[in-house]
């Protein structure tokens, strides 16, 4: 049997004390392959002041000479292997259950790597996260046990990716564009121009789109 990966607590970059969590809307952010907690936390800036933001550090080290960490290997003959994307996602779950309690909500920000784990979560458990952006990241093709349940709920997803990303493969952003409509309510952007990251216009859409999930969360706690 795989060994569980476990997530280090310790290198988790917190935009407020955790003792401040409770009530409190939680976005996590999932960086991508190479990079670790460092490299989105400076987003925290374009985003809406109401959230907690905590920025998770990938559990894997990528081969020599790739610096920083990974989610899931994707070398070798077992690269992007639907199971590590799902272990991967298995730990942001068991993650959340120790450090997350408490808060109001939990939603997901991820860039690449950090996008498909970010779906994967999702579709491990439907109601344990209140939506997801996905930014030049994918689904991660394979079926789930959870994928019925996230069709019936279909959380809100925001989906950005860029006209000149060289580095995500064709077939699975076709794959993503038929999977996301049918399992999730999807809006988001393809940018002209756009590489393989992340621009300004795309983070003024990203922050609307999360302006309008706590308008919705707002609305759902007090109705």
């Amino acid at each position: 049997m795989t060994e569980a990966l476990v997530l280090d607590a310790d290198a988790v970059l917190w935009s407020a004390e955790r003792t401040a969590l409770a009530g409190r809307h939680l976005l996590l952010l999932l960086h991508g392959y190479g990079a670790d907690e460092h490299d989105l936390y400076p987003l925290r800036a374009y985003l809406p002041d109401d959230f907690v933001v905590a920025s998770l550090a990938a559990p894997l080290v990528p081969p020599w000479p790739a610096p920083g960490r990974s989610w899931y290997p994707i070398d070798g003959l077992d690269g992007r292997d639907p199971s590590h994307v799902t272990r991967a996602a298995q730990a942001v779950l068991e993650w959340v259950d120790a450090h997350a309690g408490g808060a109001a909500s939990v939603g997901l920000l991820g860039f690449s790597q950090g996008g498909a784990v970010s779906l994967q979560a999702m579709r491990l458990d439907a109601e344990r996260f209140a939506y997801a952006v996905n930014l030049s990241g994918y689904a991660t093709p394979g079926e789930l046990p959870g994928d019925a349940a996230l069709a019936e709920r279909r959380p809100a997803v925001f989906w950005g990716r860029g006209t000149n990303d060289d580095v995500i493969p064709g077939f699975l952003v076709a794959h993503t564009t038929q999977w996301l409509p049918e399992h999730v309510e999807l809006s988001g952007r393809v940018y002209q121009g756009l590489t393989h990251s992340v621009s300004e216009v795309e983070l003024a859409d990203v922050r609307g789109f999360l302006e309008k999930q706590l308008e919705e969360l707002r609305s759902d706690s007090a109705g």
